[in-house]
């Protein structure tokens, strides 16, 4: 069974499976509703596989583990209680502890995605 996958932009949380984890968003990260895609990728840096959600002829938005970016303290964000420090720090993907990424994985790999 699939569950939908919410994301709070304000909140900067993901919720799936009547759990919510903190997550790292971006000014850019679209709203809307969108469809998750799972896919492989062969960039080391993404572990793997992303859960793709909107695709423009420039960019691919996705949900991936959290990627250490040098001088952004991503880690450091993701692990902050203040929302205000987890917004507006990616470039449009919704970025997630890597435990909370195969959680998802494994329950919503094709679900609806709902970003508010």
């Amino acid at each position: 069974m699939f569950h939908d996958v919410i994301v709070d932009i304000a909140a900067a949380l993901i919720c799936f499976a009547a759990t919510c984890h903190p997550a790292l968003v971006g000014v850019d990260t679209p709203r809307g509703e969108f469809q998750l895609i799972h896919y492989t990728t062969p960039d080391p840096g993404y572990g793997g596989d992303i859960l793709s959600f909107k695709e423009t002829k420039d960019y691919l938005y996705c949900i991936h583990r959290v990627i250490d970016v040098p001088g952004q303290k991503r880690l450091e964000r993701l692990k902050s209680p203040d929302a205000k420090r987890r917004n507006r720090i990616t470039g449009g993907c919704v970025n997630v502890d890597p435990k909370v990424y195969e959680q998802l994985v494994k329950c919503c790999y094709a679900s609806k995605l709902i970003i508010k």
